[in-house]
């Protein structure tokens, strides 16, 4: 079990200890208690999905939010092993951390363990797991937003009436959330025939539904729409759809973005037509000023939403993004959501 620590303060080298931090122009001796002192903090991230892009960028947020914080980050990651996450939760409150990110996982391996956690003194929020615990505010993308932007683009594309596959596994708090969206849009649209649905998490995710996909497309040739709302699920219908030479018959719309992600997009006759997204490294950022803000007493309510924003295919192109700076740079809703803030919580520098 590998244990990482990243001391933020470190990233603050050539600093005294007493001195102040600047970091989005907040000093410590300016910063409610305990983060006055900081360097005496430390908060955990316990991870079950890390597979991905979204997932490292979300993993950058969180450390770069501590860092602003200049407080003293653990990340645990249990790589999809549920029965692991919750040990790992123990492992945490252990080393008498101060407060603990949990990061997906399962509702049935995650609920006791969280409140274990908030049994020993120690606050918690958790992203898109439910844990079912009125302690612990949840941190969404706003699933259901996300699925209704790409699904209204998709209707604009193709019309209301079509052959769907739809990629989903059940169990994951934001797939589910998603799903009812996808749900209530074929009782909208009762011309939406969703002829097959299929979907794993196993790792290599991408490549695990690109396996699927191929047997799927090979007994639905009529498929005209996949929705697979999540990226990795996206990119390995993207990979059968290319390898069945189906690229201009097929539009796939998910969601979630990474640099990859727009590279595939744009590709000459992608299938790739549309995602909603939020910047993952927003959402980590959010995630522990969330964690902050009750830490230092306050209350940041019970659900934080990070609004998100439609990506397609047409706008990557007309705008000539390339990557995720260009689309935070030409797309300003996407760099900073003005969510969990407080007068004196300090940012990242951007």
């Amino acid at each position: 079990m590998k244990i990482i620590r990243r001391t933020a303060l470190a990233m603050a080298a050539g600093l005294a200890a007493s001195a102040t931090l600047l970091t989005g122009g907040a000093q410590a001796q300016d910063m409610p208690a305990p983060f006055d002192n900081p360097e005496e903090v430390t908060i955990a991230l316990v991870r079950y999905l890390s597979t991905g892009d979204f997932f490292q960028s979300y993993l950058a947020g969180v450390e770069a939010q501590s860092a602003a914080l200049g407080v003293d980050l653990r990340v645990f990651d249990s790589r999809q092993d549920a029965a692991l996450q919750a040990d790992m939760v123990d492992q945490a409150i252990a080393l008498g951390v101060d407060g603990i990110v949990i990061q997906h996982g399962l509702t049935e391996s995650m609920q006791e363990a969280a409140q274990r956690a908030i049994d020993a003194g120690i606050k918690v929020v958790a992203f898109d797991v439910n844990v079912e615990n009125d302690a612990i505010p949840q941190i969404e993308q706003s699933d259901r937003d996300l699925a209704r932007l790409v699904l209204e683009q998709a209707i604009i594309d193709n019309g209301e009436a079509w052959k769907a596959g739809y990629v989903y596994v059940p169990g994951i708090a934001p797939l589910d959330r998603r799903d009812e969206t996808w749900r209530d849009f074929k009782d909208r649209y009762p011309g939406i025939d969703e002829v097959a649905q299929f979907g794993t998490l196993d790792n290599p995710i991408a490549n695990s539904n690109a396996n699927q996909a191929r047997s799927v497309l090979q007994a639905n040739p009529d498929i005209q729409v996949v929705f697979a709302p999540y990226n990795e699920f996206a990119r390995g219908v993207k990979i059968a759809v290319d390898e069945a030479g189906l690229s201009t018959d097929i539009d796939i719309y998910s969601a979630d973005v990474s640099t990859s992600d727009i590279v595939a997009m744009r590709e000459p006759d992608s299938a790739w037509a549309a995602t909603a997204a939020t910047n993952p490294a927003v959402v980590g950022e959010v995630s522990v000023r969330a964690l902050a803000i009750m830490l230092a007493g306050g209350d940041p309510g019970s659900n934080v939403i990070i609004p998100p924003t439609l990506i397609t295919q047409d706008m990557l192109n007309d705008a000539d993004i390339t990557n995720m700076e260009d689309l935070s740079a030409k797309l300003p809703q996407f760099a900073h959501a003005d969510v969990a803030m407080t007068d004196w919580m300090p940012l990242p520098p951007r």
